[in-house]
């Protein structure tokens, strides 16, 4: 009895110890002084001990996703993101990535000539449609963009090709033409996703 109660107390104080230390991180995320902080990542060993790192030193330590993405976002943060959002809405999270190497090459501000905006370049407009307040917002950009995608795919029943192009075209365009829009920068926009993606479209 006296052996359980000090387990009891032991992982007591291993939570309280990761509370604490969990609350600790928290005021330095949100500290005036280190807006653009480095990634943190935390590991949790067989004993219950958790370990926090500024490195990701071995493949278990894992980020912390809890806080808006800074502007210098490493790709590991964003291609979190894209798996977490392609698992949620049914899409194979190597099209999201690809799509998101050709639209923006993971520049979190990127804008384009036509203003669209982010790691997925949404356009003002969609960004409406979409109710996305923040474009530049790493985390609800890539969960609009799937999301869309997600839209667009139920649209033209499940054809990748058609979605892609619809993506970058508009899906009245789609519509119009049947197919993949005789637009030289959607079609070129297709190609490139489909090599990046390295499947046929």
């Amino acid at each position: 009895m006296g052996n359980k109660t000090m387990r009891m107390r032991n992982a007591n104080f291993q939570t309280f110890r990761f509370l604490a230390v969990f609350s600790i991180v928290v005021a330095i995320f949100f500290s005036a002084e280190l807006v653009h902080a480095q990634t943190i990542y935390h590991y949790q060993d067989s004993s219950g001990v958790v370990h926090l790192s500024d490195t990701q030193t071995t493949k278990d330590f894992k980020p912390f996703f809890y806080f808006r993405l800074p502007q210098n976002v490493d790709k590991r943060q964003v291609l979190y993101l894209i798996n977490r959002n392609a698992k949620t809405y049914g899409l194979d999270p190597a099209l999201v990535r690809a799509m998101v190497e050709v639209e923006s090459g993971f520049d979190i501000r990127a804008v384009s000539p036509k203003g669209a905006q982010g790691l997925m370049q949404i356009m003002p407009g969609t960004a409406k449609d979409l109710k996305l307040k923040d474009s530049f917002d790493a985390s609800k950009n890539i969960e609009a963009g799937t999301r869309y995608m997600r839209q667009l795919l139920d649209r033209f029943g499940g054809n990748v090709k058609l979605a892609v192009a619809a993506y970058n075209a508009g899906p009245g365009a789609v519509s119009k033409h049947g197919g993949v829009p005789p637009i030289a920068e959607t079609k070129n926009y297709v190609e490139k996703v489909t090599a990046k993606y390295g499947k046929a479209l």
